[in-house]
């Protein structure tokens, strides 16, 4: 393709301009990271890489225990109303919060709704999320009278509390090390973000 671009510019000078036109155009093409190993694959509106990440393979694991512990006590003869209401709405907001972040990450929907820090506002919801979960499973634990379904809902309320200390973590952990690349020129911060989230 070099050997076309001086026939087909025709003088010396244009001929850098060319070049410069070409590489600017190949970088932001289609097949821009096609040719590096580790790079991520850009095309489509489905994220193929977030699936296999460790804040992910979290959030699923947190959606799985928050609807057994949501199940368990929904099916359970309750001795407290208040108590066990108070821990269904916290359970099913927690799982619907945290799947919204999952589907946000794995559609990418954080390069259209660019208004909203994402990593800050799943940061707010885990630190809140996480209190509430605490305080409502430490409730059920208090007011279950070793009724099996409560006791086992209390359980993987508090499984899941440990679960969503773990995500506050690796938010944590990865926000210091996002400023640190920030420092860094051509760091793509927001993309090693959504890796990790």
């Amino acid at each position: 393709m070099q050997g076309r671009l001086p026939a087909g510019r025709g003088g010396a000078g244009s001929q850098g301009a060319g070049l410069v036109r070409t590489t600017c155009s190949s970088g932001g093409g289609a097949g821009a990271g096609a040719g590096q190993p580790g790079a991520r694959p850009s095309e489509g509106p489905l994220d193929p890489v977030y699936p296999r990440t460790y804040g992910a393979l979290l959030k699923v694991a947190q959606m799985v225990t928050l609807l057994i512990a949501f199940i368990c006590v929904r099916s359970s003869v309750w001795t407290r109303y208040s108590a066990y209401s108070y821990f269904e709405v916290v359970t099913i907001c927690n799982l619907i919060m945290i799947l919204v972040f999952y589907l946000v990450h794995l559609f990418r929907l954080y390069r259209v709704l660019t208004c909203i820090s994402w990593p800050l506002s799943e940061l707010l919801h885990y630190l809140i999320g996480t209190l509430l979960l605490l305080i409502a499973s430490i409730v059920a634990a208090s007011k279950s009278y070793s009724q099996s379904g409560l006791v086992a809902g209390a359980i993987f309320g508090f499984v899941a509390t440990f679960l969503c200390l773990a995500s506050i973590w690796l938010s944590y952990k990865i926000s210091c090390v996002t400023q640190s690349t920030e420092c860094i020129p051509g760091g793509n911060t927001a993309e090693s973000l959504t890796q990790v989230f």
